[in-house]
């Protein structure tokens, strides 16, 4: 039988932390099936999925927990993923004036319509013309079936009038 663990890990950014990390999941027979990892402010922070079969869980895990004392490190195992509610997929591409608060109110408006948020990506980049700093995000939502697209579209809409943004949805 297969175990699925789910890793986070934060370090002081160095050369070797994602080879260090493959090294241990490989020789424990682990597959590592996937990944999202950055480097933040100086730090390395990444989560990941493995899985491994069932008598090679605890070795893993206790060689994961033997790396660097510098490496922060998070094991769970992962819940079966069964079928839920039906859903269907969105996208959700945002652009606008970096201010505090953005996130926030998206965040409260999706989950409001017990809409999921899948993953997350955002970065604050310098605007081509005007060089001020330049909020993007970019979200996959997992959309109850129950919830009319109409609504999130409107609901997105008239977020993106008071925060003074773009908001792209893309119905995937």
């Amino acid at each position: 039988m297969t175990t699925n663990l789910v890793l986070t890990v934060i370090a002081d950014d160095k050369p070797g932390l994602v080879e260090s990390l493959s090294q241990v999941i490989a020789s424990n027979s682990g597959n590592w099936l996937e990944s999202s990892m950055s480097q933040l402010a100086g730090k390395f922070a990444g989560i990941l999925r493995v899985s491994v079969n069932e008598e090679h869980v605890d070795k893993l895990i206790e060689e994961l927990n033997g790396l660097s004392s510098e490496i922060k490190l998070v094991i769970e195992k992962a819940a079966d993923e069964s079928a839920g509610e039906p859903s269907r997929t969105v996208e959700l591409n945002l652009v606008g004036n970096d201010r505090p608060g953005i996130i926030k109110e998206i965040s409260a408006a999706v989950s409001a319509l017990g809409i999921n948020v899948k993953r997350l990506n955002t970065e604050c980049a310098p605007a081509p013309m005007s060089s001020d700093p330049l909020f993007k995000a970019k979200a996959i939502l997992e959309v109850p079936e129950q919830v009319a697209l109409e609504q999130l579209q409107d609901k997105l809409e008239q977020l993106a009038d008071d925060l003074i943004v773009e908001i792209e949805v893309v119905i995937r």
